[in-house]
C-alpha cells in the first residue's frame, strides 16, 4: 500500500523582497527557479510546493489554510491582522541588512511637527488598517485613504501626508519629505498556520527549513579564518586579540607550531589580519561561510 506523499505548501513573497528571499533560500540550501511561464516555481525538494504571493496577501493565505507556511513582512501580518504562528524572524533587506519602517512623513515646509497635527487631515498609504490604528491609538481623526502607488508624489499635492515604507529614508529626502514619525519597524518573518503548526511532519519541515534558513543568514556576515602560528606566541595571541572567541587550536607536523581556526565577524577582518600578522600568525587564510549553526 502506497502511503501519500506529504507535502508543505510554502509561500514566497513576490516583487521586491522576492530575488532575495530566493537567494536566501539558495543558501540555506533549496534551489527554486522561477519561470515566467508558470506561476508555480521549481525547487529541488519534492516535499516543498512553493508559490510566489505577493507579501500584502501571504499571511491571509497562511491564516486560511491556503497555505501552511511563508515568509511575508510582520507589516503585513499587522495590516492584516492575521492569526497566524511565527517561527522565526529574518533579517534579509533587499537594499541594507537595516529593517524597514513604515513612517509617516510630510513635504518639508509642512508644519506638521506631530500626527496630532493631522486632526482633520488626509493621508495616503497603502498599509491603511495599521496607519488607522496607529491614529486611534492617540486620538487622532484623520482621513485615510489607500494610495495605489506614487504615494511620494500624493504628499505634495493631493493629500497632507503620507504613511511609507523606507529602509534608509533616502528616497523620501530625494523627493524633499520630512519623517515626522515611525508608525512600524518591520523585518521577514516565516510563519505557519496553526493547523500546520500541530501536524508532526511539517512542524518538522518547518523547523528544520527555519534551522536552516537561520543558518545561511548568520554565515553572511561572519567568515572563517585559519592561520598558523608559533606555540610560544599563542597565550600571547589569544589574549591579545579578544575578536579570536574560542578557536579551534591543532599541533602542526612541524614541532613548536599549532594551527588556529575561529569563526568572527566579516567587518572586523580587516583591522584584525594586520595584527595577527604583526603577532606572528603566518599562513593566514579567511574563507566564506555558507551556514553558521549554533
Amino acid at each position: 500500500m502506497n502511503r501519500k506523499k506529504q507535502v508543505l505548501r510554502f509561500g514566497l513573497p513576490k516583487g521586491s523582497l522576492q530575488q532575495a528571499t530566493i537567494e536566501k533560500m539558495a543558501k540555506a540550501g533549496f534551489n527554486i527557479q522561477v519561470s515566467s511561464r508558470s506561476y508555480i516555481p521549481y525547487v529541488d525538494d519534492d516535499e516543498l510546493e512553493i508559490r510566489l504571493i505577493r507579501a500584502q496577501e501571504i499571511s491571509r493565505y497562511v491564516e486560511h489554510g491556503y497555505l501552511d507556511s511563508g515568509i511575508t513582512g510582520h507589516d503585513w501580518i499587522r495590516e492584516n491582522d492575521s492569526d497566524v504562528h511565527e517561527v522565526g524572524e529574518f533579517l534579509f533587506s533587499k537594499a541594507t541588512r537595516q529593517p524597514a519602517r513604515w513612517v509617516l512623513a510630510v513635504p518639508e515646509n509642512s508644519r506638521v511637527k506631530s500626527v496630532k497635527d493631522l486632526r482633520g487631515k488626509r493621508i495616503a498609504t497603502e498599509v491603511v488598517n495599521l496607519t488607522r490604528r496607529y491614529l486611534k491609538a492617540r486620538g487622532v481623526k484623520a482621513e485615510v485613504e489607500f494610495s495605489w502607488g506614487a504615494t511620494e508624489f500624493k504628499a505634495h499635492e493631493l493629500v497632507d501626508a503620507i504613511v511609507e515604507l523606507t529602509e534608509t529614508g533616502s528616497s523620501l529626502r530625494a523627493n524633499k519629505l520630512r519623517i515626522v514619525e515611525t508608525l512600524l519597524t518591520s523585518t521577514p518573518r516565516l510563519i505557519v498556520n496553526h493547523a500546520a503548526w500541530k501536524n508532526r511532519w511539517k512542524r518538522q519541515k518547518i523547523e528544520n527549513l527555519a534551522l536552516l534558513l537561520k543558518g545561511a543568514l548568520e554565515a553572511e556576515a561572519k567568515v572563517g579564518l585559519k592561520m598558523n602560528i608559533a606555540e610560544k606566541n599563542l597565550a600571547k595571541l589569544l589574549h591579545s586579540l579578544p575578536a579570536l572567541r574560542n578557536p579551534t587550536v591543532s599541533n602542526l607536523s612541524l614541532k613548536g607550531w599549532v594551527a588556529v581556526e575561529t569563526i568572527i565577524d566579516e567587518h572586523v577582518v580587516r583591522e584584525l589580519i594586520p595584527q595577527l600578522k604583526a603577532a606572528g600568525a603566518e599562513g593566514i587564510i579567511e574563507y566564506p561561510l555558507n551556514k553558521v549553526v549554533y
